[in-house]
């Protein structure tokens, strides 16, 4: 066999023609050689897939650049992706495959938004939608774990429910004598692999779960532990090979950068289904028309610790891109091509600054995107679409439900010192509070931070949210849907270790952001665990003094330490340098960790946990105490 660089270069067509001559032309002579099995027959295989879906369940606008006939692009709206387009695409794209077509889900189908657990039994939602689509195999991924393994038990019962027969992979989770998932209280819930055939061939699928991450962001029973990935991978590897299966797939929840360093590692791997790492791959087109930015090839074609070929797949995030890989094995099982297409899902209703597009510029986007090659008009599947609404419905009620009092109306104010930020009621005003410390509402949802981060994922020192990110403020009963408008924006929590040095820069950035020439009022900084002195009026750099860190545990605040590392709960918007972080944009992977948590999911949790009002049952959301305030004091410009 060629290199790998030789072979991934020839034209799939022209080999897929020429294979076939050959293989007429043994049809025909009795004495091609060989024996007569299927199993020594070349083999091609289409892998639909997804990955993190996160409960992101309905469809939501998105803007690409596309061309409308005129010298330049510009902006379009069109509804995007959401799991009854993921429906449809596998739905077409399996029928135009035949018959040699995989359904993989590689993990984290669980937690992000209300569907997950606002309108039924965790997860209920996601199991009916996954089951609309039938997936052969889905691997567990760390957020699978987060209401402990009695709780991933209920959400596999319920993908059980249907008639779809998903295998459900973790080759390196080991669960404990107690866990509801042992095999002695439920056995086959989860295997380490899985064996599928196509063509009369077997295929072996493996299933990894990320180890560390796991283990110390996510709720597995204390017993319950997750063995080395590549241990794992490879005992199970050897298993499958022992009984002659050559063509391996490994469904992996482990991110796209270690996707690649396993490979090395392992022999007899020869396709990687990756999650966790939510990682866009494709074309450099993919960014300037707007979709996102592209972390590699796809498929990114790498070599594992024999020097044979692997090829390695991700498909982003959200329901938003089915992934389709076309991968071809020769006779001993080995990949000789491999390609494919990362098809973001969207539809077909455009328009251009809130109106429709004329019939000539409505025909010119329709060009555009068929000559992209990655955009793939989807109208939602209405097998899906029914299956999705009785929980629409649960969502809608719940958004109207009393979810909390606030006996004294939480303030809103973007920036200390500046009524014309914004938000405060004349009450609020004629207290003066706000023009001391900022935001009653703002510092409330930062201190949630912290708290939630320190009960469910992981620990938590400090936390950060821009002022603008919350938009509202709130008094008297609250409802579900108030609490969404005080977070409306869908933002993921991350958690970053950074250094108390890198802290303050964090600090001066957004204050860069609100007090330069032409800033703005949203990037002001409120903080959880963490306070300091501003004056607005000092140069860049020297803005923020006096950095005080609380332990949590005592409750005692001590100067923050430039050396020490601290993590960090925050937005994704804003660990991606959204608001003009540029110090949290520059973090390195290593130390940085998407939660995958849903903002307003994370204050919805910490109001459930507040004290209850006598009289309605109800939560009680107080202001915080003073010494709880990020602004410690305030000097304006």
């Amino acid at each position: 066999m060629g290199s790998w660089m030789q072979w991934a270069n020839k034209p799939y067509g022209r080999r897929v023609r020429m294979g076939a001559v050959a293989l007429a032309a043994c049809g025909v002579l009795a004495a091609c050689g060989g024996n007569d099995d299927d199993e020594a027959q070349p083999l091609e295989l289409t892998v639909l897939h997804i990955n993190d879906h996160h409960s992101t369940l309905d469809a939501k606008s998105k803007t690409l650049k596309l061309s409308t006939g005129g010298a330049a692009p510009v902006d379009v709206a069109v509804d995007a992706g959401g799991f009854a387009r993921v429906t449809a695409a596998f739905d077409s794209l399996a029928k135009a495959a035949g018959a040699n077509v995989l359904k993989l889900h590689a993990g984290d189908a669980l937690t992000g938004t209300l569907y997950f657990n606002r309108a039924g039994a965790d997860g209920e939602a996601d199991a009916a939608l996954m089951n609309t689509v039938c997936f052969d195999a889905f691997t567990l991924g760390n957020h699978e774990f987060d209401k402990g393994d009695a709780g991933l038990k209920g959400f596999l019962d319920l993908l059980k429910k249907g008639s779809c027969k998903t295998a459900v992979l973790s080759a390196n989770v080991k669960f404990g004598a107690g866990s509801a998932l042992n095999a002695t209280k439920a056995p086959g819930y989860v295997q380490p692999s899985t064996v599928v055939e196509r063509s009369g061939q077997k295929i072996g699928i493996v299933g990894l779960t990320i180890a560390g991450k796991t283990k110390a962001s996510s709720s597995p029973d204390a017993d319950t532990t997750f063995e080395d990935e590549v241990a794992a991978a490879q005992r199970e590897i050897d298993k499958l090979r022992a009984q002659s299966i050559n063509k391996i797939i490994v469904m992996s929840h482990v991110g796209y950068g270690y996707d690649k360093e396993i490979a090395a590692k392992l022999s007899g791997v020869d396709v990687i289904v990756g999650g966790d790492s939510h990682t866009l791959l494709g074309p450099d087109a993919l960014k300037t028309t707007g979709v996102g930015t592209p972390s590699g090839a796809y498929p990114t074609r790498v070599t594992d610790k024999d020097g044979k070929n692997v090829c390695v797949v991700q498909a982003w995030e959200y329901a938003q891109v089915v992934g389709e890989l076309k991968v071809r094995f020769d006779g001993k099982g080995e990949v000789t091509q491999c390609s494919g297409t990362p098809h973001v899902l969207i539809g077909s209703d455009f328009t251009i600054n809130k109106l429709p597009p004329t019939d000539a510029e409505k025909k010119a986007i329709d060009a555009d995107v068929a000559a992209k090659g990655f955009l793939r008009v989807t109208q939602p599947a209405a097998a899906a679409t029914t299956a999705l609404q009785p929980f629409k419905d649960r969502v809608a009620v719940f958004n109207k439900t009393n979810v909390a009092v606030v006996p004294k109306e939480l303030c809103f104010r973007r920036v200390p010192g500046n009524p014309g930020s914004g938000g405060s009621s004349p009450t609020c005003n004629a207290e003066g509070s706000v023009h001391l410390r900022g935001g009653d509402i703002q510092q409330l949802v930062a201190q949630a931070y912290v708290d939630e981060g320190n009960a469910k994922y992981g620990g938590a020192d400090i936390s950060l949210q821009s002022g603008g990110g919350v938009r509202i403020a709130l008094d008297g009963t609250v409802t579900a849907a108030q609490v969404i408008q005080v977070l409306p924006f869908g933002n993921m929590l991350f958690r970053l270790d950074v250094t108390g040095a890198e802290v303050k820069s964090m600090l001066e950035d957004g204050l860069e952001a609100v007090f330069k020439a032409g800033g703005s009022t949203g990037p002001y900084p409120y903080t959880g665990g963490l306070r300091f002195d501003v004056n607005a009026s000092a140069a860049f750099g020297q803005r923020a003094s006096g950095l005080e860190v609380r332990n949590a545990a005592t409750g005692t605040w001590g100067p923050i330490d430039p050396a020490k590392t601290y993590r960090l709960f925050v937005l994704s918007f804003n660990a991606t340098g959204g608001d003009g972080y540029k110090t949290l944009a520059a973090v390195p992977a290593a130390r940085r960790l998407d939660i995958g948590v849903l903002d307003a999911d994370v204050f919805f949790s910490y109001i459930d946990k507040q004290p209850r009002d006598a009289a309605t049952g109800l939560p009680v959301l107080n202001r915080l105490p003073h010494e709880l305030y990020s602004t410690k004091s305030f000097a304006g410009q």
